[in-house]
């Protein structure tokens, strides 16, 4: 797997109410870099996102007490959760397959104005 292509999780989080506050669409990827669902996951999620450039994409560190993740009730990892002026949309949870990470998009683009997302 190229460096590209491998999970970058920040172990630096923003608020909840950083995100409750920012305005239009935000893709939250809950995981961690060791975690080998998020490793085998990032290339699909990676491809999928090429067709959003605009997407402001934040993939966040979690784990026992991440305040962040807790607050979004984050069970397994990967866990994709796409938010709109802080209200979640949608949710995918270990995704594998491009397909299945550009339906989601797909469908959560479809409920919002097309220069949203």
């Amino acid at each position: 797997m190229s460096d590209s292509a491998a999970p970058r999780y920040s172990p630096t989080a923003p608020d909840r109410s950083t995100i409750d506050a920012t305005p239009g669409p935000m893709l939250l990827q809950f995981g961690v870099n060791w975690c080998g669902h998020c490793v085998a996951a990032e290339p699909a999620i990676v491809q999928a996102l090429q067709a959003y450039p605009q997407l402001q994409h934040v993939c966040i560190e979690d784990g026992p007490g991440r305040p962040l993740g807790r607050s979004f009730k984050i069970k397994l990892w990967p866990t994709l959760v796409l938010v709109q002026d802080g209200q979640e949309l949608a949710r995918l949870v270990r995704p594998t397959q491009v397909q299945s990470v550009q339906d989601f998009l797909t469908f959560s683009a479809a409920a919002q104005p097309p220069e949203s997302i």
